[in-house]
């Protein structure tokens, strides 16, 4: 199982940027992929996840109506489409794996592989 998140960037308030996390074969068979992001200073929170068969999402509040998250199976790839940043989203951003229960998709502890992570500086 593999994942390599990658596409951050310096973008300045009110702008978007769009991540991606290419994934091995063996990871789109598991059950959802998700991303995280962490903060200087902050613990890793949750931001959003999909299901890998059938692309069921679930996002936290404090992104939701603003970033989206999709896959394209043909290349193994997720997507997360960032609108409307703000200077709060400045985090390395990670993406994950999970075999874990839906119950557990919004906890950091459900997923355990890992992508590097991949900056990303919103600037007022």
């Amino acid at each position: 199982v593999q994942l390599q998140a990658y596409g951050g960037g310096l973008v300045q308030a009110g702008g978007s940027l769009r991540l991606a996390c290419a994934a091995s074969t063996d990871t789109f068979s598991r059950r959802a992929i998700g991303w995280f992001r962490q903060a200087p200073g902050k613990e890793r929170e949750f931001v959003a996840t999909i299901r890998i068969s059938g692309g069921t999402t679930y996002y936290a509040d404090s992104v939701k109506d603003r970033f989206t998250i999709s896959k394209d199976a043909a290349k193994t790839t997720i997507y997360l489409q960032m609108n409307s940043l703000k200077p709060d989203d400045t985090a390395v951003y990670y993406c994950a794996s999970t075999n874990g229960p839906l119950s557990m998709w919004r906890d950091i502890t459900a997923y355990n592989y890992w992508g590097q992570g991949t900056q990303v500086t919103v600037s007022s």
